[in-house]
């Protein structure tokens, strides 16, 4: 096991250069302020260094709002300050140190308000329930009730969230008061959407469709019963958000 000095101090993070995306994107993006305790614990577990986006994240930031908080992608997490959990906390790590331990269905790494969850494949997807291959990017989505691939690894996924494309991947998914609304919710909050995103009633007028702030954990929660109670399958793990 890598200790944090090998992990963090690096010759070449990726921290300056995602820094510059992030302040050069054509997405509003909001850097949250790292828990140094809980960044730390991060780093360790996930034994990936600060050259990688992923473990800049973990080391650097608290996390990232995307678009006005419509997305939010982990980090170090700053729940002390309001802010988000950590990916340690998100995906259940040890409190400890533990070498033997790993996350078996995969990484949760972001999730959006309306209760779409972002994980990174483990080493067995096909276990896990979820499609694509180790290392990819996947996304539970709550209009269809499954995981869909993203055919890319986490770096290019951050990138992809910070490059004005949000609009086609959530196309059909955002009414024409989405952004006021988003950014009235505290981080502990996300969307319930009525008649739900997978009915014909709101695929067929979304706008029309009654909508509340309610706890973040709700909403990922009644997407899941949905998809165990009617198809196609258990989604699994989701996160602790």
């Amino acid at each position: 096991m890598r200790g944090i000095d090998e992990l963090a101090r690096v010759d070449d993070p990726a921290w300056p250069e995602l820094r510059e995306m992030l302040s050069a994107g054509s997405v509003p993006v909001q850097v949250l302020p790292a828990d140094p305790d809980e960044s730390r614990r991060t780093l360790l577990q996930l034994q990936v260094t600060a050259r990688s986006t992923l473990g800049s994240l973990a080391w650097n930031t608290g996390g990232l709002l995307v678009d006005g908080g419509w997305v939010r992608v982990l980090g170090g997490g700053s729940p002390a300050s309001g802010g988000i959990a950590s990916l340690a906390q998100a995906n259940r790590f040890p409190a400890d140190l533990d070498p033997a331990w790993h996350p078996t269905a995969g990484l949760v790494v972001g999730y959006d308000v309306i209760g779409g969850v972002f994980a990174l494949n483990g080493g067995d997807p096909a276990a896990a329930g979820r499609p694509g291959a180790p290392g990819q990017m996947t996304y539970f989505a709550p209009d269809t009730l499954e995981w869909e691939v993203m055919e890319m690894g986490h770096s290019a996924w951050v990138t992809r969230m910070l490059s004005g494309r949000l609009d086609t991947f959530y196309d059909g998914l955002r009414w024409p008061d989405w952004r006021a609304e988003t950014a009235a919710l505290t981080l502990s909050q996300g969307i319930t959407v009525y008649p739900f995103l997978w009915s014909k009633e709101a695929r067929a007028d979304l706008a029309a469709t009654s909508r509340q702030p309610v706890p973040m954990r709700e909403v990922v929660r009644v997407a899941a019963d949905f998809a165990r109670q009617m198809g196609p399958a258990d989604p699994g793990f989701l996160g602790d958000l």
